[in-house]
């Protein structure tokens, strides 16, 4: 039984084997460790992850903002001809005169400029200032833990594309052997055929044989350029830029050493996701408190200087302050307080069902990646022996060819089975390479 340290280490080898650094010998040729890199710097879901930090925490900043008064300047202006309201300007404009010629209740029009500076500082707001930043404190962790399941998702794509182009290039390979040889033994037969000593049954059933082999052809050069395409946008590069793949690593398969128990509890305490999806709940649940807070009452203070006169002229024999503290209790909002709290409520219990959820797709992920693993390793070597006598038969059938002892019929047999046999051995190969990269996605690997 493997602990954790030794999984770990396992895996660490592994990767290591599988991803060995070859230096390039051209610009824009990439092995698989370039690719990763490259990707990590210029792929752009990775860098709208970079925006999504950098957005959650100018969010607290916004939080934090309530902390600090809040400071305003304005000019104001107001004309009227009530009574009352002019009596109080002409006051406020140290400009009363208790003449014969004052008429209190007919004042006229009267105009009053008043240039002002105020200060408001919140002092309670029932926490709802402290539980808003909090939660905006745990978006900033949620976003990075996010990022980081970006990350370790983009390397095991990149390295699933990667051994993919890895597997069309080897079939590819497989196909242009087929039509070397379907082609050789298509020109022999024609020669036949003119001597008299050949069907041209036989002729034709190559040539049946030469266009299945072109046909896979055509299909494995354009698995190459798909999967190309698809490195290339995980990458971040565009249509037109050069792109090719370096190839010459030796690939060394993976090995199953591991139990099941020991790869899920190694996932569900590294995986970003397990993380993330605590933070969400710490985040809710201080939405909650913040949305309990407005049924407390709020006390604010607040400072006001300023001059007010007939006209816009400013002058310290007419400035005043005015300061206070303000205390407020909703008494009724329509229901608006209530409501906010029950939808802080249902967003606790998404969130939970949520980190549910989570726990349970690790645990899919996990679990199919461990046994993709294991069906890829198995077929690598129920296909390895079948490689090894397609090929002995295929000897064995195109010696009796050119003695004449088997009819085409059967080479192509041979032949087919052959190809056959190969093209499962080098997919079941880079299957077990990209179960690997699946499962070391699937446990938080690369985080």
């Amino acid at each position: 039984m493997m602990n954790s340290f030794q999984i770990r280490q396992f895996l660490a080898t592994t990767l290591l084997l599988n991803s060995v650094t070859i230096f390039a010998t051209e610009s824009h040729t990439y092995n698989l460790t370039q690719a990763i890199e490259h990707a990590l710097i210029n792929n752009p879901d990775l860098q709208i992850m970079e925006d999504r930090i950098a957005q959650a925490e100018s969010q607290v900043g916004i939080a934090l903002s309530s902390f600090y008064p809040n400071i305003k300047t304005g000019l104001f202006y107001e004309h009227t001809d009530n009574p009352s309201r002019a009596f109080g300007m002409i006051i406020a404009q140290r400009r009363l005169d208790f003449s014969p010629t004052t008429d209190f209740n007919h004042p006229g029009g009267t105009d009053n400029y008043r240039p002002e500076i105020s200060a408001k500082l919140s002092l309670f707001r029932g926490g709802q200032d402290y539980f808003q930043t909090r939660a905006a404190q745990l978006g900033v962790e949620a976003a990075t833990l996010e990022k980081s399941a970006a990350r370790n998702y983009l390397i095991q794509t990149v390295s699933s594309a990667f051994y993919a182009y890895l597997a069309a290039t080897e079939a590819d390979n497989v196909a242009i052997k087929s039509i070397n040889a379907v082609e050789n033994e298509l020109r022999q037969s024609k020669n036949s055929y003119e001597a008299g000593s050949t069907l041209r049954s036989d002729v034709l059933s190559l040539e049946v044989q030469l266009a299945e082999a072109q046909d896979k052809k055509i299909q494995t050069s354009n698995a190459i350029e798909m999967a190309k395409i698809g490195l290339k946008s995980l990458l971040g590069l565009v249509a037109n830029e050069p792109f090719e793949i370096n190839s010459s690593s030796e690939w060394v398969l993976p090995k199953s050493e591991h139990s099941f128990d020991e790869l899920l509890s190694l996932a569900m305490s590294q995986r970003p996701e397990t993380e993330r999806a605590s933070k969400q709940i710490e985040i809710a649940e201080q939405q909650l408190k913040a949305a309990r807070g407005a049924y407390l009452p709020t006390a604010n203070a607040y400072v006001s200087y300023g001059s007010d006169s007939k006209d816009i002229d400013f002058s310290t024999n007419r400035d005043n302050v005015t300061a206070g503290v303000m205390v407020e209790l909703d008494i009724f909002s329509g229901f608006r307080d209530s409501e906010k709290v029950k939808k802080a409520e249902y967003q606790v219990a998404i969130a939970k069902k949520m980190a549910k959820q989570n726990q349970l797709q690790i645990e899919s992920a996990v679990k199919k990646s461990y046994l993709n693993l294991k069906e890829a390793l198995a077929r690598v070597k129920v296909t390895s022996s079948s490689v090894t006598a397609a090929n002995e038969a295929f000897r064995l059938v195109s010696e009796q060819r050119k003695a004449g002892t088997v009819t085409v019929t059967r080479y192509i047999e041979a032949e087919v089975a052959r190809d056959k046999s190969q093209s499962g051995n080098i997919a079941a190969k880079f299957d077990a390479l990209r179960a690997q990269a699946e499962l070391n996605q699937a446990i938080g690997y690369w985080k």
